[in-house]
């Protein structure tokens, strides 16, 4: 039988990235006590409020459907968040509500891209960006987000990429896997590339509540020169720890919603309306969650350095932002894969190999940081035992 294309454009790019994840839940089921480090899971519950505000509403009603563009409350929400953040208004027209950042980037790619045209990114890069551009009929091209610039993406870099089939400029910031965090002169230099060669900047900003000792995010809708080309995703994902939900939201010039609102509508149509409600407090509510989260995360970052840096040749990299920490393994191998799957055979320790997120990390590990600390501490200590024997 016959498949589209895409089928075979995405081929490797899903699950097979989180190899070291699936391993991990398989050793579990068989009785294995795991330290997994893997995923980026808040490291508490979803909220008793939240979860009661869904319940209420979905007892009172609030079960029917929805419509594409997302619920009033929502959206009156979300413009009341973003035009204080931005200091300027941003009106309810300018939002489009989606199942996750990961559904709203699908929507942004495949109304901007078509096949042939070019999505320039950095290396490394989340798991799924590939698998996501290329769903578009768009090609990926990474440019390489290097340790000796703070993983940050280079405006000069990027224009040294872009061809006439370039179409998007897509950014992360905080970055996953790397915790960096652009920085308003790398916005500016960015969105003037931008700007001179007609691209759109899409910028998946889902950590943006989460940034690590009172370090400054910068949005990339933050300069209203380039809000006309620029379209910015989160959710509540990670921010109020509600992964399972799955409400997340795109905000962009209020011509894109227009244009793609047919698009969300022919892949679902609206979301539930008592997940709206939910996600509609989460967003009015103070970020007081993210930011005892983070505080706990950057402690995490730190045990990690302070038990592995140096050791055996490792190096670890601090986050600014994020739930990963970095340890750069080359010293010992340059296979991130291998060695992750022989360090979960002989520590019962997860972690993910660099591999996972681009050519430019391999030879690096990401850890999660949503152990707690007494975990963390006794992974870290199985991982120094394990790189002094590798090295022997």
């Amino acid at each position: 039988m016959k498949y589209a294309a895409v089928t075979d454009q995405l081929a490797g790019l899903g699950s097979d990235k989180w190899i070291l994840n699936t391993a991990a839940h398989k050793r579990a089921a068989q009785g294995h006590r795991i330290l997994n480090l893997t995923i980026g899971e808040p490291d508490v519950p979803t909220p008793s409020s939240l979860i009661e505000t869904a319940c209420t509403s979905m007892q009172s009603g609030r079960t029917g459907y929805s419509n594409g563009r997302g619920e009033d409350s929502l959206l009156t929400a979300l413009s009341a968040r973003y035009s204080d953040r931005l200091g300027r208004p941003v009106g309810k027209d300018r939002f489009l509500c989606l199942p996750g950042t990961q559904t709203s980037l699908y929507l942004v790619f495949r109304a901007l891209c078509e096949p042939g045209d070019e999505v320039i990114l950095g290396d490394p890069m989340y798991a799924t960006y590939e698998g996501l551009v290329r769903s578009s009929g768009a090609t990926p091209v990474a440019v390489t987000l290097r340790p000796d610039s703070g993983f940050r993406l280079r405006a000069e870099d990027v224009e040294a990429a872009i061809t006439p089939s370039t179409r998007v400029i897509f950014l992360n910031t905080p970055h996953n896997p790397t915790g960096a965090i652009l920085r308003p002169e790398d916005l500016l230099a960015l969105g003037e590339v931008a700007r001179k060669h007609d691209l759109w900047i899409v910028s998946d900003e889902v950590y943006g509540d989460l940034t690590h000792d009172q370090r400054i995010y910068t949005s990339a809708l933050a300069n209203p020169a380039f809000e006309d080309r620029t379209i910015v995703t989160a959710s509540i994902s990670k921010s109020h720890a509600a992964p399972g939900f799955r409400s997340g939201w795109a905000v962009g010039p209020a011509e894109f919603c227009t244009r793609a609102l047919p698009l969300s509508e022919t892949m679902l149509f609206g979301s539930q309306p008592f997940i709206a409600d939910m996600t509609a407090q989460a967003v009015a509510s103070p970020p007081e969650l993210a930011r005892s989260m983070a505080a706990r995360m950057a402690n995490r970052a730190r045990i990690i350095r302070d038990a592995l840096d140096g050791i055996a040749g490792m190096r670890v990299t601090l986050p600014e932002a994020g739930m990963f920490a970095l340890v750069d393994i080359r010293a010992l191998s340059n296979d991130s894969v291998a060695f992750a799957l022989k360090l979960l055979e002989t520590t019962a320790v997860a972690v993910m190999p660099g591999a996972s997120f681009g050519t430019a990390l391999e030879g690096w590990l990401r850890v999660a940081l949503n152990a707690s600390d007494d975990d963390t501490a006794d992974a870290c200590a199985r991982i120094r035992g394990f790189a002094e024997e590798y090295v022997k």
